[in-house]
């Protein structure tokens, strides 16, 4: 019993110190990288094969494709990428966690204490956080192959096993029992890499043949995908749709290689014997050929994955044209006053996000309905985007030489997408409050839900009609809006005074006045960057 528990506890400290150290460095690679990888999956995706490059890098670099589908996810969800372009990315994920299997396979066991103490001294004894990062960087790398040291010793007693030894046979023998054990542990360790890594510890302490590690393998592809679902649970369609693809693109592959499993088992076994592999970096060559044939056999059929997920997983998908459509930068040098007026309608389109997004938090207030929020918030994200483009835009404009007209045009838009992305901030902060509202279950009386109706839609047709007033240059409608500050301050204190009546005469807790007033004071700031906008147009 004795030795049983000291293998048992090695092999659990192994998988421990395996799974930190994977990710331990990937965290120290991702933070060298400037922590830029989201923006990398974002711009330079615009096409299926940079979309396949953008997903190998970022994987590369996180050390877990789970973790670059979890961000593409994101990004679908947000609608800033398109399920093509989502597509792309998960199939260059699976090929750049093929890079962990590699770096296992120098098998570097002996020398892993030293490498982690490289690495421990460049993060306690500089202060350079470049410094810090790479020694993070080293220290995963050194403890990775100290894990699979500690798996490695505790596993060869299994050789010997009998029954270890007669099920594996069985998996040889049944090759699809083999993928459901890989399935399984992948579920188990929540990571395909780490039962890769127990594979080829496995294969390597001579505790399972070839032809059964193959299997297992294969399986740990689909058991990976487990967790990507799981994010998407509750996402927009098209987060869902992208989840799904990485199911199915693996269910695939596993199915077509199981087909020609001799094949594939028969060139595994020759690509050893030819380049004199090592166990594990035979194991690492297998999943690397594997997810490569994969790709290079399904790339070109994205269009019907794509067709696929969409049958399987019904609904409308919004994509959210969130990328400057107007931002030539060709106008910058030739015509700074054209380039002005580019700005311009670029603004116009993002105006016309902030009106969308409000009406879709008022809808969410009503209604409750978490698509509704999801929406409410992509048309944020889409605003906050615009703004960042349409002021860097700006000012590389603003670099040039400018008439004291286009100048005074230039500070006008600059305050004016100020404005419009201030008015996202408040959609987003109305949207955080109806979430507070559900999570504490704080009741609002239907008093309360009348009023808050009112003030919606006077904060509405004043946001509508400064939107009007700036893209059409109308005076009279710029002027109309200056009339409704008033109108819209005076309806905050009045609702104010009404609602701390109401908590005071016990018809409503004191939970829902808070949650009130806060809603109200976003929707009177909403009115006052909506007169700027107006005061912007008049000139004033």
């Amino acid at each position: 019993m004795g030795e049983f528990q000291t293998l048992l506890f090695t092999f659990l400290g192994g998988i421990g110190i395996f799974l930190f150290a994977v990710k331990y460095m990937g965290d120290g690679l991702q933070k060298t990288a400037g922590d830029r990888l989201r923006d990398l999956l974002d711009k330079y995706t615009t096409n299926p094969f940079m979309g396949l490059i953008s997903g190998i890098v970022v994987t590369i670099l996180l050390q877990s494709s789970t973790a670059t589908t979890v961000l593409t996810i994101g990004l679908v969800n947000a609608g800033f990428m398109r399920l093509r372009q989502a597509i792309a990315v998960i199939m260059g994920a699976n090929i750049g966690t093929t890079t962990t299997a590699f770096i296992i396979g120098l098998n570097l066991k002996e020398y892993s204490l030293p490498i982690m103490a490289v690495g421990a001294f460049l993060i306690f004894f500089f202060k350079k956080k470049k410094v810090n990062h790479i020694g993070q960087i080293v220290f995963g790398f050194g403890g990775l192959f100290y894990g699979l040291d500690l798996m490695g010793s505790s596993l060869r007693p299994l050789s010997n096993w009998e029954p270890f030894v007669d099920f594996t046979v069985r998996m040889g023998d049944n090759p699809f029992l083999g993928v459901i054990v890989g399935v399984i542990l992948a579920v188990a360790l929540q990571s395909s890499t780490a039962a890769i890594g127990l594979v080829q510890q496995l294969y390597e302490q001579g505790a399972m043949e070839l032809q059964a590690a193959l299997p297992v393998l294969i399986g740990d592809n689909i058991g990976t995908t487990l967790t990507a679902v799981l994010v998407a649970i509750g996402a927009t369609v098209g987060a869902r749709r992208a989840a799904l693809t990485h199911v199915v693109f693996n269910v695939i592959g596993a199915v077509l290689v199981m087909i020609a499993f001799p094949i594939f088992v028969n060139f595994i076994a020759f690509l050893g014997e030819q380049f004199n592999l090592g166990p594990s970096m035979q194991i690492a060559s297998a999943h690397g050929v594997y997810n490569v044939a994969n790709v290079i056999i399904q790339f070109p059929c994205i269009a019907l994955l794509a067709y696929i997920v969409t049958k399987l997983v019904p609904g409308d998908e919004l994509a959210l044209d969130y990328k400057p459509k107007h931002l030539d930068p060709i106008f910058i040098g030739n015509s700074p006053a054209i380039a002005l007026g580019q700005a311009k309608q670029e603004i116009i389109h993002m105006a016309d996000y902030s009106k969308k997004g409000l009406e879709q938090a008022i809808r969410y207030m009503e209604t409750g309905e978490k698509k509704d929020a999801e929406l409410a918030l992509q048309y944020e994200q889409a605003i906050n985007n615009l703004d960042r483009e349409i002021t860097d835009y700006l000012v590389k404009v603003s670099a040039r030489s400018l008439s004291p007209t286009d100048s005074n045009l230039h500070s006008t838009l600059l305050n004016v997408v100020r404005d419009i992305e201030r008015i996202g901030d408040h959609m987003e902060n109305i949207v955080e409050l109806k979430d507070y509202q559900k999570a504490n279950k704080v009741k609002m009386s239907d008093i309360a839900l009348n009023d808050l109706n009112e003030m919606f839609k006077l904060t509405y047709s004043t946001l509508e009609e400064a939107m009007d007033s700036l893209e059409r240059d109308d005076l009279d409608k710029a002027h109309d809006v200056l009339k409704h500050e008033d109108l819209i301050d005076s309806m905050e204190r009045k609702l104010r005074k009404q609602h701390i009546k109401r908590i005071n005469e016990g018809k409503c807790s004191g939970s829902a006045g808070i949650v009130f007033v806060d809603i109200i004071s976003n929707l009177e700031r909403i009115g006052d960057h909506s007169v700027n906008i107006a005061q912007s147009v008049i000139g004033d």
